[in-house]
């Protein structure tokens, strides 16, 4: 019986890349450890993702608003190196942190697509008006091109 070999299909032997987006806010946090756990049992790579946003106040201030969003990814990458740097010794972690510029679902999709993430993990929307307009997390999953999971 000669069969061909099966193609491989991403996602079908467990995450390889699980992307988190993080924002600094408590569900992003909250987001951020439930894909580490998940990232670890799984052996795979955590790719913890904050987009820097560029609102329209950008035009306007210029590099006030860009040294913001980067002093926030500085710190948001110094707690996930904090939080790895308590763990060490207890269970390994492999990640890395991707900071990009723009909107945040976009963003997210970029990477996502980039790192060839088999899992998508983030927080839900702590803004009222995203009940209505539609958070990132909906959007991500109305886009239906990988498993989502939104952390409350």
């Amino acid at each position: 019986m000669n069969e061909s070999p099966a193609s491989f299909e991403r996602g079908t032997d467990g995450p390889k890349v699980v992307l988190v987006g993080v924002d600094g806010s408590d569900s992003s946090w909250r987001a951020a450890a439930y894909a580490a756990g998940l990232a670890r049992r799984q052996h795979a790579l955590l790719a913890v993702v904050y987009v820097q946003p560029l609102p329209a106040a950008t035009a306007v201030l210029g590099g006030a608003v860009v040294e913001v969003t980067e002093e926030i990814a500085e710190e948001l990458r110094a707690e996930m190196e904090r939080a790895a740097e308590r763990l060490r010794g207890i269970f390994e972690l492999r990640w890395e942190f991707h900071t990009l510029r723009g909107d945040p679902y976009s963003g997210l999709v970029a990477a996502a697509d980039d790192l060839k993430a088999d899992a998508v993990v983030v927080g839900a929307s702590e803004q009222a008006g995203h009940r209505i307009v539609g958070s990132v997390a909906v959007r991500l999953v109305k886009a239906g091109r990988w498993p989502v999971t939104v952390v409350p």
